[in-house]
């Protein structure tokens, strides 16, 4: 099954090069793309951890900076009404804790959905993903990691936590809600470096944890996203070591799983580090992948999910 076109990376946005170049900021603060996300005109929005600004590259125009002083912004997914969510690492300077927002992009108002759970303040979000039931899942980094859920009323639950996890990075839901898929990107020698899949019940409780696919020793995937025949793509790998126990023996760029775990595409990405993929574009026919400076698009003949 053709997944992707071959090598058909396009540099949609790359800093420091003439495409789709913004003034608003220098080229080389931007330097740590993460978090794509499409929403249905086909707008991309992504995160640069280095610069901590959202970016917009719209369906026509030049790239700006959507907002300023993203409070660490990471992963970003927009909503069935058109919401954008964020998990946001924080802002100690300015006095912003870490959280979990979605805005209303007809008004900009900013609301937060999660900031803390049973009286203590979240750590580090990473990573959000939705069901087909409107709830929210999303990770924390931070020094008790989880995974948790926000429902459609607000309440907010933790489904998973440590020791039964560690480092709880990308996340995403199959088409028909049965499972749910967690990376884990432990950088330390022996730490977990793999997808981890579990069943999803009605309720949004997991259980029935496999390995879906083991990364070790090499680096681990980031982000996730998936299409709509329940494919899973890891953006995953390094093209040069760094400085943890990570090797080379995973491959840099988009790795495409089956449902059933077979790899079934890999799609190369020549920049460190590969960090998140999301579709978007016509018919979500379009793969977009963040990786160090630079935002690419690959054309897909499957049209993929926006969660």
């Amino acid at each position: 099954m053709r997944i992707a076109a071959d090598l058909a990376l396009v540099l949609v946005f790359a800093a420091g090069a003439c495409l789709g170049q913004t003034e608003a900021v220098p080229a080389a603060a931007i330097a740590f793309t993460e978090g794509p996300a499409a929403d249905a005109a086909g707008n991309v929005y992504f995160t640069d951890l280095t610069s901590r600004r959202i970016f917009l590259l719209p369906v026509k125009g030049r790239l700006s900076t959507f907002r300023e002083n993203s409070n660490g912004a990471n992963g970003l997914v927009f909503d069935e009404r058109g919401r954008l969510i964020a998990c946001e690492t924080g802002d100690a300077a300015r006095g912003v804790p870490p959280r979990v927002t979605r805005t209303d992009l007809a008004s900009g108002a900013v609301e937060v959905l999660a900031a803390g759970y049973e009286g203590k303040p979240l750590g580090a979000p990473n990573d959000v993903t939705l069901d087909g039931r409107g709830r929210i899942y999303f990770t924390d980094q931070g020094q008790a990691p989880g995974v948790y859920r926000i429902d459609p009323d607000g309440r907010i639950s933790r489904i998973l936590a440590a020791p039964a996890i560690e480092r709880p990075n990308g996340v995403m839901i199959s088409p028909d809600d049965r499972t749910l898929y967690l990376v884990e990107s432990n950088q330390a020698e022996g730490g977990a470096r793999m997808i981890r899949a579990y069943d999803l019940s009605p309720q949004g409780s997991v259980s029935g944890m496999r390995v879906f696919h083991n990364f070790y020793p090499g680096r681990s995937a980031d982000g996730l996203c998936i299409d709509s025949q329940g494919n899973l793509y890891a953006a995953a790998g390094l093209n040069r070591r760094r400085n943890t126990s990570e090797t080379l023996d995973t491959r840099p760029g988009v790795h495409v799983f089956s449902p059933a775990g077979e790899l079934l595409r890999f799609i190369p990405i020549p920049e460190d580090t590969v960090t998140n993929c999301a579709f978007g574009g016509p018919d979500l026919r379009m793969l977009y992948v963040t990786a160090g400076k630079t935002l690419y698009r690959i054309p897909s003949e499957v049209p993929g999910l926006r969660r």
